[in-house]
């Protein structure tokens, strides 16, 4: 092994804390691994979850792995070393199984690098007995998995909590058989997709089950984007139902936890550290949130809560977040205006947008990010004109509430371009071409600027039109993906493709068009439809 490797290496151990350190040993070997760099995977409590869960099967052990920083892509470069785990400094190609955690969609490009760096046969086409097993799972693989469907011998579609117990005991029971009988046989387990054989239906995705207890902080690092906090999951999926989100149709049902249960994990948390990261998609839904909360405070930490909704917000829980020291707050009105509000179904009035800010200027917090969405289908400039009108009236609120605190907080109006997500209702409708969106944006920077302590940030538009292809494309996307894993850029290795990626990803797909990621089946296709037509009557788009 490199020597710079192996500090690299050394250095991320040792900077680690294990909360409840698992075993080592078992007949079946499999190496975790995330396709982003550590910083970002150890970011990510479903990552964390997933290695626990798999250490915590009889027999088993997991161990991890990552796309290497640029510092060591260049010594791996230079050496000629193959990648290596993180705890044993194992190559991964001797581990019986590698298993890919994938969370977004743009992370596929990372597969086929890290397969290269393994000595590993990129394509599973190309793989014979001596190499490993390589599965794929997380939130990228049940919603379209096809784009990366070739790099995986099977791919397990759900949540870890029902998929890695019997995908354990299935491998260890398949120990001696040939891979084309393994992968025959796992055809045939729930939730199980082998994207090498023939279709035949679609693969249901799988739920944890309702008294799953909550995912928590297992391995603490400062070398994350919340080294500070020991986090634990509050609630999975959302009531809501937003028709552009995925967590209101895929992570269903909504499940909270019990309040005796948040408390105990919160307890243990508070002494590992000082904040406690309340994660979910609709934390503040949680029915005794402001009591986790007062517990948390009492106890003598810090509260941080990953999303607060605009129409659950109380004093009381702004006074607590304010004593805890939050001096940002995050609302979601998503619509700028109150047709696009509508359309999404986001239930929110401009009253209440506004009513939630004097609450949380009142509290003391001047600091707000506000999200919202530009190029939803039907958008117009009356639309984007009444988002920088409200973001106006929220500044004069804020600053209102600043004159009695005697300090001017920031307003960042944060601004996402719509994409379409397989298992949303939106899923029919196009992204709005790359040039509108640039127009649109220049239409609310030249709004936004008079307006004073306001400042506008806006996501990437070409990485968002990367990732609108990847959700919506299938098989024929994978040779862009080894492409752009060399590193090319999306238009040259479109070109080298000879892919049309504006067409492909502004297209309205039709309502009985078969679809890429109908190899899964992760929410109710009829429910979706019934939705799409509602939100198209919302802004006259015929159907």
């Amino acid at each position: 092994m490199s020597r710079v490797i192996r500090e690299i290496q050394r250095r991320r151990r040792a900077a680690e804390a294990e909360t409840a350190p698992s075993g080592r040993g078992g007949a079946l070997s499999v190496c975790l691994v995330y396709p982003n760099r550590y910083h970002t995977a150890m970011s990510s409590l479903g990552f964390q979850a997933v290695h626990r869960l798999f250490n915590d099967q009889p027999d088993t052990v997991c161990e991890r792995a990552f796309l290497p920083d640029r510092e060591e892509l260049a010594e791996y470069a230079k050496s000629g070393a193959t990648l290596l785990s993180l705890e044993s400094g194992r190559p991964l190609s001797d581990f019986a199984v590698i298993a890919f955690s994938v969370s977004f969609e743009p992370d596929f490009i990372a597969i086929p690098q890290i397969l290269r760096l393994a000595r590993i046969p990129e394509l599973a086409a190309d793989r014979g007995a001596a190499d490993p097993l390589i599965i794929g799972g997380g939130a990228a693989c049940f919603l379209n998995p096809e784009p990366a469907a070739p790099f995986f011998d099977l791919i397990a579609v759900g949540e870890g909590e029902t998929l890695i117990p019997p995908l354990c005991r299935f491998l260890r029971a398949q120990a001696s058989s040939s891979r084309t009988e393994l992968l025959t046989a796992a055809a045939e387990l729930p939730g199980m997709y082998v994207p090498s054989l023939p279709f035949r239906q679609p693969v249901a995705r799988l739920c944890a089950p309702v008294d799953a207890p909550p995912s928590c902080s297992t391995i603490l690092t400062e070398d994350t984007e919340f080294g500070n906090m020991f986090l634990v999951e509050v609630s999975r999926g959302c009531p809501r139902g937003c028709r552009f989100c995925a967590a209101g149709f895929v992570w269903q049902p909504f499940r909270w936890q019990p309040l005796e249960r948040l408390l105990e994990a919160c307890r243990e948390g508070l002494r590992q550290r000082g904040t406690i990261g309340l994660v979910g998609a609709a934390v503040s839904d949680h029915p005794a949130i402001t009591e986790v909360c007062h517990f948390i405070v009492a106890e003598g930490g810090a509260p941080s809560l990953s999303s607060l909704r605009i129409d659950r917000l109380t004093p009381e829980l702004l006074e607590l977040l304010a004593r805890s020291g939050h001096k940002t707050v995050s609302l979601a009105p998503e619509g700028g205006s109150q047709r696009m509000r509508d359309m999404i179904r986001k239930n929110l009035t401009e009253e209440q947008i506004l009513r939630a800010v004097e609450l949380v200027a009142d509290a003391g917090i001047l600091n707000l990010k506000l999200y919202v969405i530009i190029g939803l289908p039907g958008e117009t400039d009356e639309d984007l004109e009444e988002l920088i009108r409200l973001t106006a009236a929220v500044q004069a609120t804020v600053v209102a509430q600043a004159r009695r605190h005697k300090r001017l907080g920031e307003i960042t109006l944060s601004v996402n371009p719509f994409i379409p997500k397989p298992f949303t209702p939106l899923q029919w409708a196009g992204m709005c071409p790359l040039k509108e969106l640039q127009r649109r944006v220049a239409l609310l920077e030249k709004g936004v600027r008079p307006i004073p302590n306001v400042r506008l940030k806006v996501e990437e538009l070409h990485g968002a039109v990367l990732q609108a292809l990847l959700s919506r494309g299938g098989r024929e996307l994978t040779p862009l993906l080894q492409a752009m894993s060399q590193g090319l850029n999306l238009r040259k290795a479109a070109k080298q493709c000879a892919l049309d990626v504006e067409s492909r990803v502004t297209a309205t797909l039709a309502l009985d068009e078969s679809l890429p990621w109908d190899a899964v089946s992760s929410a109710d296709t009829a429910t979706l439809a019934t939705e799409y037509r509602a939100a198209m009557a919302v802004v006259g788009v015929p159907v």
